[in-house]
């Protein structure tokens, strides 16, 4: 029997390799709804917002190393996960986004639902294609996962609705998946020559080289030319453990990046691109790189970095020395009032081995670094794009992905409110995930960006905008209305017994943790 568009495109995905789908579909996207029924062996997530969809294929993605992928409700639903998926694409994740749109003739009447969804995906995609009919849709998806593989980041494929209800689907045979280009071994010569020279380098890992061999090689070839390892801000993954030596990150703001870069002479870029400054602040560089440093690029974006760094290796003598054993003091049991610090340690000291620490605590964010080279073996996500809301649905995607890991999320309380629907599919997909939120009542990160700029006592208009206190959000409310267990802690010690108690017991939790 012949098939339609739908049925074809999900038997191309679940062929490539594609087990789950991301979904908030609408009535366009009813064809491939009921074609994941006849196809199988796709599995179907439903979030509540295109926001958790968004967020949740690109933890996916983080953890998987391969392909989400998304169904989404024509232009607005698609707008409604932009903030994500320009998080996922900071990140380098391969997301495919699938859009439903009107069917081919009716598209000229200007529906109420019609937009230019074309214009909206660009920004935020590697890759855009439509669908040209039935027979085609399945290499069109095939494309689209080509160049999400290939760019990295997200691909969007918008199908029609008739090429998707219309039979005379064909199958498509499924191509290689490209890997990264190999570093020139000229470029990689003269980067081994210039570390072996005079000056003190500096090796800023970011992408794959902060994987658990990355950081390794990394650490080597300074100890080997004397010098050091950092981690880009805001990583996409970050690896650490007993085995893993402990790096840096740079520091937020650009006037603390100068001063930890200000005793190196050259600045190696190995997965990463060069520093810059979250924002232009009076009286402060874009690019805070201190102007005697010399900037060198080992791997871009797009090489395989830590290919790279194992050719430095060899090439510097680095292969065979082991980088000196820093002390990993624990820290003590936090006692008392809660502080971000506090909230931090205690995660530190109670997580379970390999567990997959969800970082957004955005003000609170730094404190739990600080603190995680105490803690057992396991890998950290950031975020990456500084669109808030991706914590609640990234512990989501990451917890489909690796089932057998325990998943925590550092969560501040502002950024937790755009996407609080992720608990949900928490719950009905009884996910391992605890989040712990960081309840201070407000938008710290403005008031601190306040101060900076001068304004050192806010009027009520903008103490209103930053002030969430009023009333307050009651996260044990909002948990248990989702369908997930939920408690309140106010100290240290009620924090670390809340955090054992969900460790404990399967499925997801969350700890509301009161700052003061």
């Amino acid at each position: 029997m012949g098939v339609n568009g739908a049925e074809s495109l999900l038997a191309a995905a679940r062929e490539a390799g594609v087990p789950v789908c991301f979904a908030n579909p609408g009535t366009t996207e009813l064809p491939l709804v009921e074609a994941f029924d006849s196809v199988g062996g796709i599995r179907t997530v439903l979030g509540l917002s295109e926001g958790v969809v968004t967020g949740a294929a690109d933890g996916y993605a983080r953890m998987t190393g391969r392909p989400a992928m998304t169904l989404l409700h024509l232009g607005p639903g698609f707008a409604n996960g932009i903030a994500n998926l320009h998080n996922a694409r900071r990140a380098r994740t391969p997301v495919i986004n699938v859009i439903g749109e009107h069917a081919t003739w009716h598209q000229a009447a200007d529906a109420p639902l019609a937009s230019d969804i074309d214009s909206l995906a660009r920004p935020v995609s590697g890759w855009v294609g439509r669908t040209s009919g039935a027979a085609a849709a399945a290499s069109e998806f095939l494309a689209a996962r080509q160049a999400a593989l290939r760019d990295r980041m997200p691909a969007t494929l918008i199908a029609a609705a008739d090429h998707m209800w219309d039979d005379g689907g064909e199958p498509a045979a499924v191509p290689p998946e490209p890997g990264p280009a190999t570093v020139d071994r000229e470029r990689v010569s003269g980067i081994a020559k210039l570390l072996a020279g005079p000056g003190r380098p500096a090796l800023l890992l970011g992408g794959a080289a902060l994987g658990a061999d990355g950081i390794r090689l990394g650490a080597r070839i300074a100890a080997a030319t004397g010098g050091d390892v950092f981690a880009e801000r805001n990583p996409s993954r970050i690896e650490r453990g007993p085995d893993v030596p402990a790096v840096r990150s740079l520091p937020y703001f650009p006037e603390d990046t100068l001063a930890a870069l200000e005793g190196y002479t050259h600045l190696v870029l190995v997965g990463t691109g060069i520093p810059v400054a979250f924002f232009g602040y009076r009286g402060q560089p874009s690019v805070p790189v201190p102007a005697h440093v010399q900037v060198h690029a080992l791997a871009d974006l797009d090489e395989d970095a830590v290919d790279a760094l194992g050719a430095v290796a060899d090439a510097t003598g680095a292969t065979s020395i082991e980088p000196p054993v820093r002390e990993r003091p624990a820290p003590r049991a936090p006692e008392g009032e809660l502080h971000a610090k506090a909230v931090a340690t205690a995660i530190a000291l109670s997580q379970p081995d390999r567990s997959i620490i969800v970082n957004e605590g955005v003000t609170a964010a730094a404190a739990y670094p600080a603190v995680a080279t105490a803690a057992p073996a396991h890998t950290e996500l950031g975020l990456t794009g500084g669109a808030i809301g991706m914590g609640i649905p990234v512990a989501t995607g990451a917890a489909l992905a690796c089932p057998d890991r325990p998943v925590i999320n550092l969560q501040a309380d502002g950024s937790a409110a755009y996407t609080v629907q992720g608990l949900w599919t928490q719950a009905r997909e009884r996910l391992d995930v605890t989040t712990v939120i960081c309840a201070n009542s407000r938008y710290r990160i403005l008031e601190a960006e306040l101060g900076r700029a001068g304004v050192r006592h806010p009027g009520p208009a903008a103490t209103g905008m930053t002030d969430l206190g009023a009333p307050a959000v009651d996260w044990v409310a909002l948990a248990t209305g989702f369908g997930v267990p939920a408690v309140r802690a106010t100290t240290g010690e009620e924090l670390t017994a809340a955090l054992e108690n969900a460790h404990a017991q399967p499925g997801p939790h969350l700890v509301e943790a009161v700052l003061p």
